[in-house]
């Protein structure tokens, strides 16, 4: 068996890109890496980028000579109503054009180093079969011309009429129907980008006229074939056509801007540069970064990760983790995801912003910012997401079947959550550092999400301060179920400002008490978060406020002990604040729950009714805000000031209302369930005023 015949049948096992006008055909086996095919083949029919003795290095040439007169055809109906719609509303960007060429231009080299591969008969008609590989772009701005060029497999006579003359026609398409018929190899093969054959048409965009020179790789004669999109092509022979495909786009008056190189290199490098051939432009050679998340990721050293971090984000940090991700199944993915090092900047913390990933189609650009892969609370993530699977309309802008497109984007989110959590447990005192940053982010995740259990997922990556462990030392949800008591169902968590604040809440007395160990959260959210969480692990989370309010026992006044207000007198006193307080109290009552404070007040839910407060509550009167909120004033008996009260309440009434008024506004505001505690300083200084008359 020659080595020519071994390497075709090892390529069947690979990937086969097919032709020039319609999109390329992917027959994937995953077993055998594309990589390790190009390290077996010739280096002659593999060069993509050929020995240069300078930098300059061009192809394009005016040596065509129509011969006679041209054959003029009308374009099929469907086709004359294609390129009205192409010219008028396909594509929401007139650049896009260059993108499809391109990518056709790409498709006919990979098709010629098929056939050249293959050893189909027609290899021994080739001619000059050890050519290079390329594509040439050259501009003309005074006479408004672009031209692309390629050396690839060219079309016949014939084929110029198929390929361009009728729409969905493709040559890729009838191409693989042959692989179809001759070979079980090709049962992965029915996804063709573009494989309606409408890139090409994309050129009448901006043009006013459009010449094609082409010359099949086995063919002697070239022919031009020329239309000005009305409806009418014409095809002639022509000499001095080169191996390969040559388009010549005369530019409309108002797009002359894509004659200028400067404005052609950003769009190459904006949607095709990590094609897989040299491309050139003025001969230059534009594309030069590498595609890296098709590379294997232990020969891609740091320095690499980070330049290439740089170009994909804009940006000129490094990035903190770096997330390389291939997989066949249940979808083709060739993820490469960065965490940024910096800190989010403020419009980053916007939702508005998109996310940071771009999304690719056989290394061609299709979004570069893209809401259908990651979802919002992930924009920080920057990178890369490459994948054959994913299905396109007619512009390759928008993508279909939602279904597919939901199961990518929760591969890819899945992916990133597990990655995140694989760092939170190996790379701890990193992984800290980026949740202080992004922190914010993953609350946002559960907050916004539907799905229990991914919210749950998220949860893991929570951080928070314990009651049980050192100041500074953070825990997560599964720590804290780790040291769970038997029995217990609750996770017990307390807002607060900071650690001094929490462990000094009332909240938190009888807790402490009992050794309960509780969450701290100090952030504004952190709150709403797990009140939206609900559970986790099958552990509900309950606030020590919400926890207060719903313990039946400490209700229970049986044993007060000695130093304590009696049942009687306590009944006379909470009925006497009641009154007092009405229209702001919802109900006075007596807890055991409290050691060194007098009072509390609770409400149904905290956390919804602080954000409440600080959101929503300036836009109505006090006394509709009391009615919302429904606080419940929990007195400690055993507390000086609360007995003290009990004594003004009969030896001093105005006295003992201003204290139970303030009070109850001291409660409120230790709740943080007063939005400006400066409101209360006219009180307190009438509280004062009074205390000290007889002084």
């Amino acid at each position: 068996m020659s080595n020519l015949t071994k390497m075709m049948q090892i390529y069947r096992l690979g990937r086969i890109a097919l032709h020039h006008g319609k999109r390329t055909i992917s027959i994937t086996n995953h077993t055998i890496a594309p990589r390790t095919l190009v390290a077996a083949q010739p280096r002659r029919l593999l060069s993509t980028e050929p020995e240069l003795k300078d930098d300059y290095h061009s192809i394009i040439k005016d040596t065509e000579k129509p011969l006679g007169t041209g054959t003029k055809h009308e374009f099929q109906a469907e086709t004359r109503m294609l390129l009205d719609i192409v010219a008028r509303s396909l594509y929401s960007e007139k650049e896009v054009f260059l993108r499809e060429l391109i990518s056709n231009a790409s498709d006919a080299l990979e098709k010629f180093r098929y056939i050249i591969l293959s050893g189909a008969e027609q290899t021994n008609n080739v001619l000059e079969a050890d050519r290079s590989l390329e594509i040439h772009i050259g501009t003309d701005k005074q006479n408004r011309i672009l031209t692309i060029q390629d050396t690839g497999i060219g079309m016949t006579e014939s084929e110029l009429t198929s390929n361009l003359g009728i729409i969905a026609r493709s040559g890729s398409k009838a191409f693989l129907e042959q692989l179809k018929s001759k070979s079980a190899t090709a049962d992965n093969t029915s996804n063709i980008i573009g494989q309606f054959g409408v890139g090409f048409y994309s050129a009448f965009m901006v043009a006013d006229k459009v010449e094609v020179y082409s010359r099949a790789a086995t063919e002697e004669k070239g022919f031009k074939w020329s239309s000005d999109g009305s409806g009418v092509y014409e095809i002639q022979q022509s000499d001095g056509v080169q191996l390969g495909t040559k388009i010549v786009i005369h530019l409309k008056t108002d797009c002359r801007e894509f004659a200028d190189d400067e404005r052609i290199s950003t769009i190459i490098k904006k949607y095709s540069n990590f094609v897989g051939s040299p491309i050139y432009l003025n001969g230059k050679k534009v594309n030069t970064v590498q595609p890296l998340w098709l590379l294997d990721p232990k020969s891609i050293t740091t320095q690499q990760h980070n330049e290439f971090y740089r170009y994909i984000s804009n940006s000129y940090d490094t990035p903190r983790f770096t997330l390389h991700y291939n997989t066949d199944v249940p979808l083709s993915i060739h993820a490469l995801l960065y965490f940024p090092e910096g800190k989010p900047g403020l419009f980053e913390m916007s939702r508005e912003t998109e996310t940071g990933v771009a999304l690719y189609t056989r290394k061609i650009l299709i979004k570069s910012r893209t809401d259908n892969i990651l979802p919002k609370w992930l924009r920080f993530v920057k990178g890369v997401v490459d994948s054959d699977d994913i299905p396109l309309n007619l512009s390759r802008e928008l993508l279909q079947n939602s279904a597919l497109i939901k199961k990518l984007s929760n591969v890819v989110t899945s992916k990133v959550i597990k990655f995140l959590q694989d760092n939170a447990t190996k790379n701890t005192d990193e992984y800290n550092k980026f949740y202080v940053d992004y922190g914010i982010f993953l609350k946002e995740g559960i907050i916004t999400n539907h799905d229990q259990n991914e919210k749950e997922q998220i949860a893991k990556l929570l951080r928070f301060e314990s009651s049980h462990k050192d100041v500074d030392t953070k825990v997560g949800l599964t720590d804290y179920i780790s040291r769970i008591k038997d029995g217990q169902k609750n996770i017990f968590y307390l807002a607060a400002p900071s650690r001094t604040l929490a462990e000094q809440s009332p909240y938190y007395e009888s807790l402490k008490r009992r050794d309960q160990e509780v969450l701290f959260c100090y952030e504004p959210y952190d709150e709403l978060v797990l009140m939206q969480l609900q559970q986790f692990s099958g552990h509900r989370l309950v606030s020590v406020e919400k926890d207060m309010r719903d313990d039946k026992a400490a209700s229970d006044l049986t044993n007060l002990g000695d130093d304590s207000l009696k049942r009687s007198e306590i009944n006379d006193l909470t009925k006497w604040m009641q009154d007092a307080l009405s229209g702001k109290a919802f109900k006075v009552h007596a807890t055991t729950r409290l050691e060194s404070h007098p009072c509390v007040v609770t409400v149904e839910e905290m956390a919804a009714a602080r954000h409440f407060i600080k959101t929503q509550s300036h836009q109505m009167s006090e006394d509709r805000r009391y009615a919302l909120l429904q606080p419940q004033l929990e007195i400690n008996p055993s507390h000086p000031v609360i007995k003290k009260l009990y004594k003004l309440m009969s030896s001093d009434s105005e006295l003992a209302t201003l204290l139970t008024k303030q009070l109850f506004a001291n409660s409120m505001v230790g709740a943080g369930l007063v939005d400006d505690p400066r409101t209360l300083l006219t009180s307190m200084n009438d509280l004062l005023t009074r205390a000290l008359e007889k002084h």
